[in-house]
Protein backbone atom coordinates (compact mmCIF):
# COMPACT_ATOMS: atom_id res chain seq x y z
CA UNK A 1 0.00 0.00 0.00
CA UNK A 2 1.39 3.35 -0.94
CA UNK A 3 2.18 5.68 1.90
CA UNK A 4 2.18 3.03 4.60
CA UNK A 5 5.38 1.42 5.72
CA UNK A 6 8.62 2.07 7.53
CA UNK A 7 9.67 5.66 7.14
CA UNK A 8 6.34 6.90 5.81
CA UNK A 9 3.67 8.99 7.45
CA UNK A 10 1.69 5.81 8.15
CA UNK A 11 4.52 4.32 10.18
CA UNK A 12 4.70 5.70 13.68
CA UNK A 13 5.52 3.00 16.15
CA UNK A 14 4.21 2.91 19.67
CA UNK A 15 5.81 5.35 22.10
CA UNK A 16 8.61 4.00 24.24
CA UNK A 17 8.87 6.64 26.96
CA UNK A 18 6.40 6.08 29.78
CA UNK A 19 6.36 9.75 30.65
CA UNK A 20 5.76 10.99 27.08
CA UNK A 21 3.36 8.91 25.01
CA UNK A 22 4.47 10.49 21.74
CA UNK A 23 2.61 10.34 18.49
CA UNK A 24 -0.48 8.14 18.20
CA UNK A 25 -1.25 6.05 15.16
CA UNK A 26 -4.62 4.87 13.97
CA UNK A 27 -2.99 1.64 12.74
CA UNK A 28 0.39 1.12 14.45
CA UNK A 29 2.65 -1.47 12.93
CA UNK A 30 0.31 -2.01 9.99
CA UNK A 31 3.06 -2.44 7.39
CA UNK A 32 5.09 -4.69 9.67
CA UNK A 33 2.26 -7.24 9.74
CA UNK A 34 2.45 -7.65 5.97
CA UNK A 35 -1.24 -7.09 5.34
CA UNK A 36 -2.25 -7.51 1.71
CA UNK A 37 -4.04 -4.83 -0.26
CA UNK A 38 -7.78 -4.31 -0.33
CA UNK A 39 -8.50 -5.21 -3.95
CA UNK A 40 -8.97 -8.90 -4.61
CA UNK A 41 -6.48 -10.29 -2.12
CA UNK A 42 -7.69 -11.89 1.09
CA UNK A 43 -7.07 -9.79 4.17
CA UNK A 44 -5.58 -11.32 7.28
CA UNK A 45 -7.11 -9.66 10.32
CA UNK A 46 -4.51 -9.12 13.03
CA UNK A 47 -5.11 -10.19 16.59
CA UNK A 48 -5.86 -7.58 19.24
CA UNK A 49 -2.37 -8.30 20.57
CA UNK A 50 -0.79 -7.39 17.23
CA UNK A 51 -3.03 -4.35 16.73
CA UNK A 52 -2.22 -3.05 20.21
CA UNK A 53 1.50 -3.17 19.52
CA UNK A 54 2.41 -6.49 21.15
CA UNK A 55 4.21 -7.03 24.43
CA UNK A 56 5.98 -3.62 24.51
CA UNK A 57 2.66 -1.76 24.29
CA UNK A 58 1.01 -3.90 26.98
CA UNK A 59 4.06 -3.50 29.26
CA UNK A 60 3.83 0.31 28.87
CA UNK A 61 0.12 0.12 29.64
CA UNK A 62 0.38 -1.97 32.80
CA UNK A 63 3.49 -0.20 34.11
CA UNK A 64 1.86 3.21 33.87
CA UNK A 65 -1.52 1.89 35.07
CA UNK A 66 -0.20 0.31 38.26
CA UNK A 67 1.79 3.46 39.08
CA UNK A 68 -1.53 5.30 38.97
CA UNK A 69 -3.27 2.58 41.01
CA UNK A 70 -0.79 3.14 43.86
CA UNK A 71 -1.90 6.78 44.01
CA UNK A 72 -5.62 6.11 43.63
CA UNK A 73 -7.50 6.24 46.97
CA UNK A 74 -10.18 3.82 45.78
CA UNK A 75 -7.86 1.21 44.23
CA UNK A 76 -4.71 1.46 46.34
CA UNK A 77 -6.13 -0.62 49.22
CA UNK A 78 -6.76 -3.54 46.84
CA UNK A 79 -3.18 -3.42 45.56
CA UNK A 80 -1.27 -2.34 48.69
CA UNK A 81 0.65 -5.62 48.80
CA UNK A 82 1.17 -5.79 45.04
CA UNK A 83 4.55 -7.34 44.18
CA UNK A 84 6.88 -5.35 41.92
CA UNK A 85 6.41 -7.80 39.03
CA UNK A 86 2.60 -7.58 39.07
CA UNK A 87 2.40 -5.15 36.11
CA UNK A 88 4.54 -7.53 34.03
CA UNK A 89 2.32 -10.49 34.91
CA UNK A 90 -0.81 -8.55 33.95
CA UNK A 91 0.81 -7.54 30.65
CA UNK A 92 1.53 -11.22 29.97
CA UNK A 93 -2.08 -12.09 30.84
CA UNK A 94 -3.51 -9.42 28.56
CA UNK A 95 -1.14 -10.47 25.79
CA UNK A 96 -2.34 -14.05 25.92
CA UNK A 97 -6.01 -13.09 26.24
CA UNK A 98 -5.65 -10.85 23.18
CA UNK A 99 -4.32 -13.89 21.28
CA UNK A 100 -0.62 -13.26 21.63
CA UNK A 101 1.92 -15.80 22.89
CA UNK A 102 0.79 -18.14 25.70
CA UNK A 103 3.43 -16.75 28.06
CA UNK A 104 1.15 -16.38 31.08
CA UNK A 105 -0.16 -19.94 30.84
CA UNK A 106 3.30 -21.39 30.27
CA UNK A 107 4.83 -19.55 33.22
CA UNK A 108 1.93 -19.46 35.69
CA UNK A 109 -0.72 -21.96 34.67
CA UNK A 110 -3.37 -19.82 32.97
CA UNK A 111 -6.86 -19.01 34.13
CA UNK A 112 -6.75 -20.99 37.38
CA UNK A 113 -3.81 -18.97 38.66
CA UNK A 114 -5.38 -15.62 37.74
CA UNK A 115 -8.71 -16.59 39.29
CA UNK A 116 -7.03 -17.48 42.60
CA UNK A 117 -5.60 -13.95 42.85
CA UNK A 118 -9.13 -12.58 43.21
CA UNK A 119 -10.56 -15.04 45.76
CA UNK A 120 -11.51 -13.41 49.05
CA UNK A 121 -10.54 -9.87 47.93
CA UNK A 122 -14.14 -8.65 48.25
CA UNK A 123 -13.84 -6.12 45.43
CA UNK A 124 -16.52 -3.44 45.64
CA UNK A 125 -18.51 -2.47 42.52
CA UNK A 126 -17.12 1.07 42.58
CA UNK A 127 -13.57 -0.32 42.67
CA UNK A 128 -14.29 -2.49 39.66
CA UNK A 129 -15.73 0.49 37.77
CA UNK A 130 -12.74 2.66 38.68
CA UNK A 131 -10.29 -0.08 37.63
CA UNK A 132 -11.88 -0.27 34.16
CA UNK A 133 -12.03 3.54 33.74
CA UNK A 134 -8.44 4.07 34.91
CA UNK A 135 -7.11 1.35 32.61
CA UNK A 136 -8.99 2.80 29.62
CA UNK A 137 -7.65 6.28 30.50
CA UNK A 138 -4.13 4.88 30.74
CA UNK A 139 -4.51 3.26 27.31
CA UNK A 140 -4.98 6.77 25.93
CA UNK A 141 -1.94 8.08 27.80
CA UNK A 142 0.44 5.40 26.53
CA UNK A 143 -0.81 5.60 22.95
CA UNK A 144 -2.64 2.33 22.48
CA UNK A 145 -4.66 2.42 19.24
CA UNK A 146 -7.71 4.61 19.62
CA UNK A 147 -9.76 3.42 16.66
CA UNK A 148 -13.32 2.55 17.68
CA UNK A 149 -12.99 -1.12 16.72
CA UNK A 150 -9.97 -1.77 18.92
CA UNK A 151 -11.28 0.27 21.84
CA UNK A 152 -14.65 -1.49 21.67
CA UNK A 153 -12.97 -4.90 21.93
CA UNK A 154 -10.48 -3.70 24.57
CA UNK A 155 -13.09 -2.16 26.87
CA UNK A 156 -15.44 -5.12 26.33
CA UNK A 157 -12.75 -7.42 27.69
CA UNK A 158 -12.07 -5.11 30.64
CA UNK A 159 -15.77 -5.09 31.50
CA UNK A 160 -16.16 -8.86 31.09
CA UNK A 161 -12.98 -9.80 32.95
CA UNK A 162 -13.49 -7.32 35.79
CA UNK A 163 -17.04 -8.54 36.37
CA UNK A 164 -15.76 -12.11 36.68
CA UNK A 165 -13.08 -10.90 39.12
CA UNK A 166 -15.75 -9.05 41.11
CA UNK A 167 -17.90 -12.17 41.34
CA UNK A 168 -14.97 -14.44 42.23
CA UNK A 169 -13.79 -12.00 44.92
CA UNK A 170 -16.93 -12.25 47.06
CA UNK A 171 -16.89 -14.20 50.33
CA UNK A 172 -18.02 -17.75 49.73
CA UNK A 173 -17.58 -17.53 45.94
CA UNK A 174 -17.02 -20.91 44.36
CA UNK A 175 -15.71 -20.33 40.86
CA UNK A 176 -15.02 -23.36 38.68
CA UNK A 177 -11.69 -24.89 39.70
CA UNK A 178 -10.53 -24.94 36.08
CA UNK A 179 -11.53 -23.09 32.96
CA UNK A 180 -9.91 -22.40 29.64
CA UNK A 181 -7.83 -19.31 29.13
CA UNK A 182 -10.05 -16.67 27.52
CA UNK A 183 -9.13 -15.64 24.00
CA UNK A 184 -10.53 -12.25 23.09
CA UNK A 185 -11.04 -11.07 19.54
CA UNK A 186 -12.66 -8.29 17.58
CA UNK A 187 -16.24 -9.34 18.31
CA UNK A 188 -18.74 -7.70 16.01
CA UNK A 189 -16.49 -4.88 14.82
CA UNK A 190 -13.22 -5.97 13.20
CA UNK A 191 -11.02 -3.20 11.87
CA UNK A 192 -12.69 -1.71 8.83
CA UNK A 193 -9.57 -0.19 7.33
CA UNK A 194 -6.77 -2.65 6.85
Amino acid sequence: MAGVGPGTAGDCGPPTDLSAPGERCRHPGRADLGWPGREGAPVTVPTLYEWAGGAPALERLTTRFYRKVKADPLLEPLFAAMPDDHPHHVAMWLGEVFRGPPAYSEEFGGYTRMMRHHLGRDIRPEQRTRWVALLAETADEVGLPDDPEFRSAFVAYLEWGSRIALSNSKPGATPPPAAPMPGWGWGEAPPYQL
